[in-house]
């Protein structure tokens, strides 16, 4: 397993290692390196984990499974528009996203940070990604558009950091 959080000048939350624990944990089952599971398949190994963590997780595609954090709040206060996450948890303030073959392939990681960007009272995101798919190196490759993101200044996210898992 790798992982890497971002920036790179802010240490890691512990909040966030005690997440990433989870994964280390689930590594044998979940591994790129040995299995070929869809994200479903990945966040359903980790879930109990998570929810140990109070994490809300998604148990199902179905509407009553979904998680949806608030985006857009209308008349009386009503959510007008909420985006979905795999998990959750409010109290953290953190939102995360399991990624398999379109991480990289289709900028699936982007709109995970775009989405998260939005998220009302989110502050982290975590996005765990497989090491390889196919032939690309996904971590690699999405570590690098991270870096970039981080580094230059055109860009300014309102996120306090995002940790990259790779499985």
């Amino acid at each position: 397993m790798q992982w890497q959080f971002y920036p790179r000048t802010s240490p890691t939350p512990h909040f966030l290692l005690e997440t990433l624990k989870v994964f280390e944990e689930a590594h044998p089952d979940i591994s790129s390196e040995r299995h070929d599971m869809k994200s479903d398949g990945v966040l359903s190994v980790v879930r109990p984990g998570l929810e140990k963590l109070n994490y809300q997780v998604e148990t199902s595609k179905k509407a009553e499974g979904k998680i949806k954090v608030p985006v857009l709040f209308g008349s009386e206060g009503k959510v007008d528009k909420a985006f979905e996450a795999d998990a959750w948890n409010k109290g953290s303030k953190t939102v995360i996203e399991v990624e398999a073959g379109r991480a990289y392939v289709n900028n699936q990681f982007l709109k995970d940070i775009f989405q998260a960007s939005v998220m009302d009272d989110v502050e982290y995101l975590v996005v765990a990604v497989r090491i390889k798919y196919k032939k690309n190196k996904d971590f690699e490759l999405i570590s690098k558009w991270l870096e970039i993101i981080y580094l230059t200044n055109r860009i300014k996210l309102d996120l306090k950091g995002i940790l990259l898992v790779g499985y």
